[in-house]
């Protein structure tokens, strides 16, 4: 049984603090992490709107403690809930100036969110009308389009999710990323993450475990490498969605993960893929 290495992993999606919620580190704890195991890159994510901006300070954190040679570079984005206006192409364009580099479409504004969560869907962000994309949608697209960066579909439902990003790929958005797919709240079928795969070539974010309320958390370690088996390794991106108190620290998390796929049977190169190469790809770094 091969150690798997750390050296150069990238994980797209953790939570820190400051947040509504308490996270196990903040943004400079996370940092040091990263440093400590040797990645190469994290993108910080909110509820709350923007990280971008968190990320910067981050990254003037680490040189100044660090210097410029860590080889660790922290990245924020930009989810669309209700807290910064929803479906909102100026906020967006901000964030892209500022350095963003996911674009995420609503969380807990989403009305898949609401539905699952026993509120009113009706209370959330409409993203297709009459089938179509809202057209405030398309304005996002062109900017995540010309920004070349990542739109990641978040808490959307499987239906919406389909028209999205068929919307997005008629939009030329090259980077799509289908957000946690196996958690209840998405709630996307195998089935249809197979068909969103071979429709549209996205990726398949598969994270370390998912909230099932109450703090209970469940792994997903073994329906993460049926999928990897179902639709292969090039299409599917190893993230944490990390950060929770109920859940092992970041980089505990991300090796758990790393070991269990390695050990049944996932190759050193393809979880180098999974790892480092597609997620570099989405950020536009060298690999």
């Amino acid at each position: 049984m091969t150690k798997v290495s750390m050296k150069g992993v990238c994980d797209m999606h953790v939570h820190t603090n400051p947040d509504l919620r308490l996270r196990a580190y903040n943004d400079f704890e996370l940092a040091e992490a990263g440093i400590r195991v040797g990645a190469r890159a994290i993108v910080i994510k909110s509820h709350l709107g923007f990280t971008v901006n968190r990320a910067a300070m981050a990254n003037e954190f680490i040189r100044r403690m660090y210097g410029d040679d860590t080889g660790f570079t922290m990245y924020g984005g930009v989810v669309m809930n209700k807290v910064i206006g929803g479906v909102n192409p100026e906020a967006v364009e901000k964030g892209l100036k500022l350095g963003a580099k996911v674009i995420w479409l609503p969380t807990q504004s989403a009305r898949q969110h609401l539905l699952k969560m026993g509120k009113d869907p009706a209370d959330g962000i409409e993203l297709v009308r009459d089938g179509k994309v809202v057209p405030e949608l398309k304005d996002v697209f062109s900017l995540i389009r010309d920004y070349d960066v990542t739109l990641g579909t978040a808490h959307v439902s499987p239906e919406e999710a389909f028209v999205v990003v068929e919307a997005a790929r008629d939009a030329g958005v090259k980077k799509i990323v289908v957000t946690h797919p196996e958690w209840w709240i998405v709630g996307m079928s195998v089935e249809d993450q197979v068909r969103m795969v071979r429709d549209y070539d996205v990726i398949l974010e598969r994270c370390y475990a998912q909230n099932m309320g109450g703090g209970v958390y469940k792994s997903n370690l073994p329906d993460n490498l049926d999928i990897i088996r179902e639709v292969g390794y090039k299409n599917v991106m190893v993230d944490t969605d990390g950060g929770q108190t109920e859940n092992p620290h970041w980089e505990l998390a991300l090796e758990e993960y790393m070991q269990y796929l390695s050990d049944h049977g996932v190759t050193e190169d393809e979880l180098y893929y999974m790892t480092r190469t597609i997620p570099y790809r989405l950020l536009g770094i060298e690999d």
